[in-house]
């Protein structure tokens, strides 16, 4: 308040009634202004009074519209007080007199005369209304001012919003047309409730060229090829682990048509950490994969190409020192001792022959398997002194076995040649290296997620990984990846035939595994081999079985054999073997006629059989049935390598025996009086 608003604006015309009531209210404290008139009056009104003291005389007939036009325009918190001296009158007052008063509004009425406390008491309660007021004066400019402050703080959030509104529609506009040039529809899946969300593109991928209402879980699994619905459901209910969708399908089209396409999504957790949503996009990925289908087929024809040459390279070599030592020997048999010599060599390049054919098998995963469950450690362990001669002195061999390493199933003839190329390569990388040269071989279990083997081809899971390390000069990454390939090798001529990674990665390939490789030039290199867990107990055999070094024996009285083989020359050459073993032999070309002989009446002490045979059933298959029509039959079976994966890879579990091709007179004895001398 200021000053002007704590004063008592006074108005008594006549005598000395302004000055003593100035005196009377100045005496209480309170500061007073006297006007000549009523202009006057009116005047320090519009200046600012706390209350005005006003004789009922100086109004009786003055002219009062400049102070009733003042009253009317008070604001809506002020009811100006009045203080009216009124002499006292007997009987009704004057309908004037009472108007005025009745104008004037917040009236204090003293009639004369009236005593000095009087006068201050009304005075300093007319002064407590109006300071009320100014109160509310300020409570009212405060919410307004408020008001203001809200007004404009509501204006700038609406202007805001409205950016941040036209923001987020332009970058969704901006995605959307983005994913419509790149093909790729979006989608949203509450999985509280099942519903969703998708754009136009979602639904044209599927064939619609009207909008879907909604995309379940079911729907999306009706579109999709009933080959490929299982793993996809089991995509979707792996979400709550996995935080996530990344998979590649078939649908079904509306038209018919089947398509590839790939999702990814994330998912979207709510307060209580459950997942509440995911999100993600979609993507027909047909046409990529033809190009990339195409793509791999120009590459394997390249490879096929590399393995024919490399292949006709090493055998060419090899039968020309057979071929050459087979032609001197015919022209001049009767030289014993170069005959002798001449047929060692043909016979140590046919068993170089056998070593590159092996190779080859175990790349293409085509060789015959006798897996056992075992620890890795056991065999790595007995396999140490072999793993140090080949790594000579000059070269530190650690090995760091993890005790508690879980059981796998693997061949363990085809597991030790896998690590001795592996610490043959690793020393060869180190041979011009300056310092200390080093071999680590590690064994670990590890658990896999679905992220870290999605380009390996083999399910998510625990696995064991065993490592074997260098410090040697490490691997361009040109060369890199072009390691497993078959004849593909950087050694010198006559050092290496290209063939020992490829026998590695076919080897983990047919162990359900995998092989990746690390390497920094100048740093060393890192191959890892990964085997899945296996559950079953491990084997008391943890080495290949060995026929055992028996002496030749030929046949018993009347052992007979019944020989399987469609190839005629093996065929003859095998019945002159037998025969030289003095076994009596029966001959069959395919394993229906293996059949009929099995259902005669003949002796048939032992089927020796092809794996690989035409007819629909090959030896493996034959055997099962032979057992059932002979129970306690004996059975050996041969072959190069195994034509079909899903059919006889391995070999009975190990209960079959198999003599591989090829085999020489000794091996095919050594055979056939084991089996024979096995107990039924």
């Amino acid at each position: 308040m200021s000053d002007h608003e704590r004063r008592v604006l006074i108005l008594a015309p006549r005598g000395r009634d302004a000055e003593v009531i100035q005196q009377v209210l100045n005496r209480a404290g309170t500061p007073t202004t006297v006007s000549a008139d009523l202009s006057d009056w009116v005047t320090c009104l519009q200046a600012g009074a706390g209350a005005a003291l006003v004789t009922e005389e100086a109004l009786a007939d003055a002219d009062t519209r400049s102070l009733f036009a003042w009253l009317d325009e008070q604001p809506a918190w002020s009811d100006f007080p009045f203080i009216v001296l009124a002499t006292r009158q007997v009987g009704r007052r004057p309908e004037r007199a009472a108007g005025m008063l009745a104008r004037l509004g917040n009236v204090i009425l003293l009639e004369r005369p009236i005593n000095a406390e009087t006068l201050a008491s009304a005075a300093a309660s007319a002064l407590r209304t109006r300071r009320r007021q100014y109160q509310a004066r300020t409570l009212l400019a405060e919410r307004e001012r408020t008001q203001e402050r809200l007004r404009l703080l509501n204006e700038g959030l609406e202007r805001r919003v409205t950016e941040r509104t036209q923001e987020v529609e332009a970058a969704r506009e901006t995605l959307a047309f983005a994913l419509e040039a790149a093909g790729m529809g979006s989608w949203d899946l509450d999985l509280a409730n099942g519903t969703s969300r998708h754009s136009p593109r979602f639904d044209a991928i599927f064939g619609y060229a009207e909008p879907v209402p909604s995309w379940t879980r079911e729907t999306l699994l009706a579109h999709v090829v009933r080959e490929d619905r299982p793993a996809v459901d089991a995509a979707f209910s792996a979400v709550p682990e996995t935080g996530g969708i990344n998979l590649e399908c078939r649908i079904t089209r509306r038209d018919g048509a089947v398509r590839w396409v790939a999702a990814k999504g994330q998912v979207r957790h709510d307060a209580t950490g459950a997942p509440s949503r995911i999100a993600g996009i979609l993507v027909d990925r047909t046409d990529q994969r033809m190009t990339e289908d195409a793509l791999r087929q120009a590459q394997k024809m390249e490879a096929i190409g590399q393995l024919t040459g490399g292949v006709a390279h090493d055998f060419n070599n090899l039968l020309t020192v057979i071929v050459g030592g087979l032609d001197m020997m015919l022209r001049r048999p009767e030289q014993v001792d170069r005959v002798k010599r001449l047929a060692e060599a043909a016979m140590g390049a046919a068993r170089r022959g056998e070593q590159l054919t092996q190779q080859l098998l175990a790349f293409s995963r085509r060789q015959m398997l006798r897996p056992q469950t075992l620890n890795p450690n056991r065999l790595l362990l007995d396999f140490r002194p072999l793993a140090e001669r080949a790594a000579t002195g000059a070269v530190e061999l650690i090995f760091d076995l993890d005790p508690a390493l879980d059981p796998i199933r693997i061949d363990p003839v085809q597991f030790e040649a896998a690590v001795l190329n592996l610490i043959v390569n690793a020393r060869d990388a180190m041979e011009n290296r300056d310092g200390h040269a080093r071999i680590a071989v590690v064994s670990r279990n590890v658990r896999l997620g679905t992220a870290a083997v999605a380009d390996k081809g083999v399910s998510p899971g625990s696995y064991v990984v065993v490592s074997v390390s260098d410090t040697g000069s490490g691997i361009p990454p040109d060369t890199l990846q072009r390691v497993f390939e078959p004849f593909f090798t950087t050694k010198e001529v006559g050092k290496g035939t290209g063939l020992g990674l490829s026998q590695v990665y076919g080897f983990t390939r047919s162990a359900k595994g995998f092989v990746d490789v690390e390497s920094k030039v100048g740093a060393g290199t890192t191959f890892n081999l990964y085997f899945p867990r296996s559950t079953d107990p491990a084997d008391a055999q943890t080495g290949p079985k060995v026929l055992g070094a028996i002496p030749l024996r030929r046949a018993g009285e009347g052992e007979t054999v019944l020989l399987v083989e469609d190839d005629e020359q093996v065929l003859g050459m095998a019945v002159e073997s037998l025969e030289e073993l003095r076994y009596r032999v029966i001959v069959a070309h395919n394993a229906a006629e293996a059949l009929e002989h099995l259902r005669g009446v003949e002796r048939i002490d032992i089927l020796f059989s092809d794996v690989v045979m035409p007819g629909g059933m090959n030896g493996s298959q034959l055997a099962v049935e032979a057992q059932g029509i002979r129970p306690g039959i004996k059975v050996l079976l041969t072959s190069g390598y195994v034509a079909n994966l899903d059919e006889g890879q391995v070999i009975g579990h190990g209960e079959l025996p198999v003599l591989n091709k090829p085999y020489r007179r000794d091996e095919l004895a050594r055979s056939l009086r084991l089996v024979l001398g096995a107990k039924a």
